[in-house]
């Protein structure tokens, strides 16, 4: 059963429409899109309605005493910097402006698609040359996934795909940067002298709960209206790096892939599903994931995805999942 907070969250949901969006957005430019509008869902919250974290603040791992050892994190790791984004915080705000060793990032986690991204916050347009973004919750969905704005021009970006969909950037794409999606303890372990992230103010949510009680489970995904994968279920987790994706229950039973084009994946036990259970450190176990490239003597890490796989295959239909 989903939580009270989830289903109002889907009662609440209506068909987005431009005409009415023009009066909480003066500033974005609905004549360029790149998508139907009939696609965009309004979620229930308002522009900036899921707070976005723009200030963060970290503590040091020795410092941390709440977090469990399998407890979901965002592992970012640039030169010799290294940053813990949980997902008992991102879970509240989906959002995090940051900077690590120099570069400007945006930490995201969309919850409904369980889809957690980091992106360089740098682009450059062609007219209005270099700009550094940071980004806010529009409150709107597309194909169940978070729609993001940035606080610049007021453009929409389709968290998914790191692309902007509505406004002056249309057509904009955001990297990718290379992280792990790992327990707190692998990452400990990894980046002892790290940082984590923590809550501004930690009565300002329920930090460490789980409002989409058992969603991972659930027979559809809310506010999604596409086709459904063929093979796995729509819930089911979809790992995806460099035009291919495997099922997690594969991944679970073969425990390592080598293929053609170099990648290697491993899975290993000991991590919580952060849409499990309600306390997220009691989710059940989806294990661990790591995607990597043979650099010479070394294993480097490359960018990949650990989605549900209706959203993957709303995004990417074009992308077989692996299954046996």
């Amino acid at each position: 059963m989903v939580s009270v907070c989830a289903v109002l969250f889907c009662a609440f949901a209506v068909k987005a429409d431009p005409g009415f969006w023009k009066y909480e957005w003066p500033k974005t430019d609905f004549s360029k899109t790149s998508v139907d509008f009939k696609e965009i869902f309004s979620g229930g919250p308002p522009k900036d309605g899921i707070p976005a974290i723009d200030n963060p603040i970290f503590k040091p791992i020795a410092e941390i005493s709440n977090i469990k050892p399998t407890e979901p994190v965002i592992g970012v790791v640039v030169e010799k910097a290294a940053k813990a984004y949980p997902l008992r915080v991102l879970m509240w705000h989906e959002i995090v402006n940051d900077t690590i060793a120099g570069i400007p990032i945006s930490v995201t986690f969309c919850p409904l698609c369980n889809t957690s991204i980091v992106f360089d916050r740098r682009i450059t347009h062609p007219e209005k040359g270099p700009l550094v973004l940071d980004f806010g919750t529009t409150g709107k969905l597309r194909n169940s996934d978070l729609v993001m704005y940035d606080r610049q021009t007021e453009s929409w970006w389709q968290q998914f795909l790191g692309e902007a969909i509505v406004g002056d950037l249309l057509g904009q794409s955001l990297k990718m940067l290379p992280v792990r999606i790992e327990s707190f303890q692998k990452f400990k372990t990894r980046n002892p002298d790290g940082l984590v992230l923590i809550p501004n103010n930690i009565s300002m949510r329920q930090y460490g709960r789980n409002p989409y009680e058992r969603y991972d489970s659930s027979p559809t995904p809310f506010l999604y209206r596409g086709a459904m994968p063929d093979r796995v279920a729509p819930l089911s987790r979809v790992v995806a790096s460099e035009g291919q994706a495997w099922s997690l229950e594969y991944l679970q039973r073969v425990k390592r892939v080598e293929t053609s084009s170099g990648l290697v994946i491993i899975w290993e036990k000991g991590q919580n599903s952060a849409l499990d259970a309600s306390v997220i450190g009691e989710g059940v176990d989806i294990g661990n994931i790591t995607v990597q490239r043979q650099d010479g003597e070394k294993l480097v890490d490359v960018p990949y995805t650990v989605d549900f796989a209706f959203a993957h295959h709303a995004f990417r239909p074009e992308i077989e999942i692996i299954t046996d």
